[in-house]
C-alpha cells in the first residue's frame, strides 16, 4: 500500500453515454495522486462501454450480467474492486481538479469517519445547492431525509452559510466517498431497495454501529440530477415511498419503529391525498403500491436484529420537518 490512500471512482452507468461523453473528462482532471476511475455498467444497450474503451482508453470497465439497479450494481461491481476507498459517483456529476484530496484528508484524520460526500451545486444554476445532497443530508424523527441547503422542494444559494465541515446523517449517493473496509463490514448497499434512499440505508447502518458521516465544504462537484428517472416518474414516487418504509423498520429499535411507522402511514395518506387533490392520480397509486409492498417484505422478515448498536445521533433532528416547513414556514435549515 502506498503512503497516499488509493481511491477508486466508480462510476454506475446505464444507457447514460450522453453523460460519460459530456463528464468523464472532468473526472479524469482530477488532481489526486493516487486515483482510478472505473465505469460499472449495467447492461446498457446504447454503446456506453464500447464509447468508454474507444475515447477513455485509460478508464477501466466493469460488465453487469444485467440492471440490478442503482444499490445491486454497485454492490455487484464494487465486490471486484479493492481500493483503499470508494467514491460512487453518479454519472452526471461535473467535478473540479482538487475535488478529492479535502475529503480523503478529511477522512483519514479520524478513524471513526466511515463515509463523506463534498458540497453539491446545481449543474445548470451553480450558485444554487443540488436537491440530492446539497450540504449533506439530516432525518427528522419520523424518518423524513432533508438537507442543510434543501428542505423538500426548497432549494437556496450558496452563500458560504453552510461552509463548515460537520457530522451529518447521511451522504448523498451522487458522489459518496467511502471507506471499503466499512462498505465491506456492512456488507454495501441494500439490493432490494433498487434505487433510492440505498444511501440512507448504507449510512444509518453505519451510524448504527457509532461510525460518523461527515460532510466537506471545501470539496465541490456540480449535478445536474434527474437523469435516469425524473422528479415526476410515478416509478421514483413508489421507490421513495416504499424505501423509506422499509429502511426504517430495519433501523429504529422495535419500541421506536412501531410509533413511528403508525405516524408515518397517516402522514403518507396526507400526501396521497394531496396528489389526489391535485389530480396527480399515478402518484396517488404509486403511495398505495409502496404500502402494499412495505407490507409484503414485513411479512418476509425485512427486519433484522441490530448488530452492535451503538447508535451515532449526529444529524438527527428531534422535530418534525413536515411541521416545521409546512404549519411554521421554515424554509431552511438555519431557521429550524
Amino acid at each position: 500500500m502506498t503512503s497516499v490512500p488509493e481511491v477508486a471512482i466508480v462510476i454506475l452507468n446505464w444507457n447514460g453515454k450522453i453523460y460519460l461523453e459530456q463528464f468523464l473528462p472532468s473526472v479524469l482532471r482530477s488532481s489526486y495522486p493516487n486515483f482510478r476511475i472505473i465505469v460499472a455498467d449495467n447492461a446498457s444497450s446504447d454503446e456506453s462501454v464500447a464509447f468508454v474503451q474507444s475515447h477513455f482508453p485509460e478508464v477501466e470497465i466493469i460488465v453487469n450480467e444485467s440492471n440490478f439497479g442503482f444499490a445491486g450494481g454497485y454492490n455487484a461491481a464494487l465486490k471486484q474492486v479493492r481500493s483503499d476507498y470508494f467514491v460512487l459517483l453518479n454519472s452526471d456529476v461535473e467535478v473540479t481538479p482538487g475535488w478529492i484530496e479535502p475529503v480523503i484528508t478529511l477522512m483519514e484524520s479520524d478513524l471513526q469517519i466511515a463515509a463523506a460526500q463534498p458540497k453539491l451545486r446545481d449543474f445548470n444554476n451553480r450558485r444554487r445547492f443540488e436537491y440530492a445532497g446539497a450540504a449533506g443530508g439530516y432525518m427528522d424523527k419520523f424518518g423524513y431525509p432533508f438537507c442543510r441547503g434543501r428542505i423538500f422542494d426548497h432549494i437556496e444559494e450558496d452563500e458560504g452559510q453552510y461552509d463548515v465541515s460537520t457530522e451529518i446523517f447521511w451522504a448523498s449517493g451522487a458522489a459518496l466517498f467511502i471507506k471499503r473496509p466499512y462498505w465491506e463490514e456492512i456488507n454495501g448497499f441494500d439490493a432490494d431497495f433498487f434505487a433510492h434512499m440505498e444511501e440512507i440505508d448504507l449510512c444509518w447502518r453505519l451510524k448504527n454501529r457509532g461510525y460518523k458521516i461527515v460532510y466537506c465544504p471545501s470539496s465541490v462537484v456540480y449535478h445536474i440530477g434527474g437523469g435516469t428517472l425524473h422528479t415526476e416518474n410515478p416509478y421514483k414516487t413508489y421507490l421513495n415511498f416504499r424505501n423509506n418504509l422499509v429502511m426504517l423498520l430495519k433501523n429504529l429499535p422495535f419500541r421506536k419503529a412501531l410509533p413511528v411507522l403508525f405516524i408515518r402511514f397517516w402522514l403518507d395518506f396526507i400526501s396521497l391525498l394531496k396528489f389526489v387533490a391535485e389530480g396527480k392520480f399515478k402518484q396517488a397509486r404509486a403511495i398505495n403500491k409502496a404500502h402494499i409492498a412495505f407490507f409484503s417484505r414485513y411479512r418476509t422478515n425485512k427486519r433484522k436484529t441490530l448488530k452492535d448498536y451503538n447508535f451515532n445521533a449526529a444529524g438527527l433532528v428531534k422535530k418534525s420537518i413536515v411541521w416545521e416547513y409546512f404549519a411554521k414556514g421554515k424554509k431552511t435549515f438555519r431557521e429550524l
